[in-house]
């Protein structure tokens, strides 16, 4: 079994109500048990949210109490971030999972690379609050970029 970010497989869990659906995510079906999830959602936000950034670091840091968790128009929303992950953790625990496929670039899935936190579509090494909670505590976490360069 593998977690996956809900959006990825055609889920309107994205910020903006939307997802990032591609055929190829589907395709680990043929192979797998897939649990589609979304962190933020988990975490009490809804859907549509405003976007969101980390501040003063990554996923790793707000994870620590170094870092927050900031939307667009200002409202820290770290805690909602920290539960969703917990939630997501709560989730492999419970089916014995070790791997997941997290969108890229995101807040709470982004594992490599996540937005700077400056809402200005730019890109800076670091991984999100839940990549970076299943990586301490030993699940492989697969980007979506990662995942379709492969194919």
């Amino acid at each position: 079994m593998i977690i996956i970010s809900s959006c990825l497989i055609g889920l309107n869990s994205k910020y903006n109500g939307e997802n990032n659906y591609d055929k190829n995510f589907l395709d680990i079906l043929k192979e797998e048990i897939i649990i589609p999830f979304c962190p933020e959602q988990a975490g009490g936000l809804p859907t549509p949210r405003s976007p969101a950034e980390i501040s003063g670091g990554d996923g790793f840091d707000v994870l620590k109490g170094i870092a927050r968790v900031i939307t667009k128009d200002g409202v820290d929303v770290t805690e909602n971030y920290i539960k969703g992950a917990y939630e997501a953790l709560k989730l492999a625990k419970i089916y014995g999972i070790t791997k997941a496929i997290l969108k890229s670039k995101s807040p709470s899935c982004g594992c490599g690379k996540i937005y700077d936190g400056s809402f200005k579509n730019k890109i800076k090494a670091g991984t999100g609050v839940t990549a970076a909670l299943f990586l301490e505590n030993g699940i492989q976490v697969i980007s979506s970029e990662e995942f379709l360069r492969k194919k």
